[in-house]
């Protein structure tokens, strides 16, 4: 399968490039700057562009059969490349006819809010990370209304731990006893799982320890 990564030399999307590549698809690695992703296979091809911009992401979406999307914005809190870069990517999907999308997003929107801490509700989410977490919701409002055979991932906060392949996935919105971590590399692994296994289309799925 041909698969196409927005956000690809984040610290998710690199290494849900890997692993994608390690399931035997071929992988389009969509970035600003895609060198930086210093990876080399006979399956992955770098395509420079801007998600923001959608000439861009049109100019990369042919030809391919499933989208992963794990945008990012470093550490600028307010920008809005989570839901604007997604609206773009949809509307160029619709236009190629590619139906499979897998969104990455993060525990605590919508009804896994339960699944949060007060740590998370009312400091991080509610304070620091609040711009972020808004952008989040607009995105995931962008997927839900694409009519795509879309996946949500919602991961917990990231750690750099090795992949553990123990980590709990559909997580019911009233299980509050998690660690609310879970590895970057256990997030890639589930990211690649659901461009082939569509058990959750139209399903937003919590992930965590």
């Amino acid at each position: 399968m041909n698969v196409i990564v927005f956000g690809a030399t984040g610290s998710v999307g690199r290494l849900a490039v890997e692993r994608i590549l390690a399931k035997g698809h071929r992988v389009t690695a969509f970035a600003r700057h895609p060198e930086q992703l210093a990876l080399q296979h006979r399956g992955l091809t770098l395509h420079a562009g801007d998600a923001m911009n959608a000439a861009d992401v049109q100019q990369a979406m042919a030809g391919h059969q499933a989208v992963v999307i794990t945008l990012g914005a470093g550490a600028n809190r307010k920008n809005r490349v989570r839901s604007q870069g997604t609206e773009n990517i949809i509307n160029a999907m619709q236009r190629h006819g590619i139906r499979r999308l897998i969104c990455q997003s993060t525990l605590g929107v919508g009804e896994s809010w339960s699944n949060l801490n007060f740590f998370w509700k009312h400091i991080m989410f509610g304070v620091l990370l609040r711009p972020v977490f808004q952008d989040h919701e607009r995105q995931e409002a962008v997927v839900r209304g694409s009519h795509l055979e879309w996946t949500i991932v919602r991961p917990s906060a990231f750690t750099d731990q090795p992949a553990s392949g123990s980590y709990r996935i559909d997580v019911p919105p009233w299980v509050n006893n998690l660690t609310l971590t879970i590895s970057r590399a256990d997030i890639a692994d589930f990211l690649a799982r659901c461009v082939v296994d569509t058990g959750f289309v139209q399903r937003a799925v919590a992930i965590s320890n």
